[in-house]
């Protein structure tokens, strides 16, 4: 391991902080009006997430609150749901599952996801996907803050050829009301997306240590 990814590696994170337990999760989101399964017993972790498969991320996205404001897809992403887990991107089978220490890796800011996607995974940390991104914004809509929001590089839809990506990245922040967003949506916390090329000064690249399951159960 090099230096630069030996820091990566040990530098502390400070996602975790402040999530209740996944019990308390469990309630947030069925307070919500989502149709769960029951916490499976045994599970573990920091972040309770509710796999694609049963609640799309559209309409997680629509979920998320800041103030009064609703969360929102961008207009331009009308094929959201052709995103699944990035290349090594190992996601439960699980309706139900958690991650561990998710971060908003807000130091990678002005760097692109194809400058630090390697430089996570070489440190031993995981791609944060769109959904997990939107379940840490259900429970803590804080973490979607100005000039200090993030991608989730875990999620990325296959390219036209065989073997390639497509060259966009899912990303959560909060909309200037301009353009198709529209003045009333000012404010809103929205998903969005940038290039996996491009750097941003309020983007991070957000990561979890790992994921866990129930072994048994949906």
């Amino acid at each position: 391991m090099n230096p630069q990814t030996a820091a990566l590696a040990s530098e502390p994170t400070h996602g975790a902080a402040g999530l209740p337990d996944l019990a308390e999760q469990h309630r947030t989101l069925t307070g919500l009006g989502l149709d769960l399964p029951p916490l499976p017993g045994g599970l573990a972790g920091d972040l309770l997430v509710v796999h694609p498969r049963l609640v799309p991320a559209a309409r997680l996205a629509a979920l998320m609150r800041l103030g009064e404001l609703p969360g929102f897809v961008v207009e331009d992403m009308t094929d959201l749901a052709e995103f699944g887990p990035a290349p090594g991107t190992l996601v439960p089978d699980r309706d139900l599952y958690a991650v561990h220490d998710p971060d908003r890796g807000d130091r990678f800011a002005d760097r692109s996801p194809d400058e630090v996607d390697p430089e996570l995974r070489a440190a031993g940390r995981e791609l944060m996907t769109l959904s997990e991104g939107i379940c840490w914004a259900l429970q803590q809509p804080s973490v979607i803050e100005r000039n200090h929001c993030f991608m989730t590089t875990g999620s990325r839809k296959p390219g036209r050829r065989a073997g390639t990506l497509d060259s966009r990245v899912p990303a959560l922040w909060i909309s200037n009301g301009t353009g198709r967003d529209g003045k009333e949506r000012r404010g809103a916390p929205k998903v969005g997306w940038c290039w996996a090329g491009n750097r941003h000064t309020w983007l991070g690249i957000a990561s979890v240590v790992g994921r866990s399951a129930p072994t048994l159960g949906p």
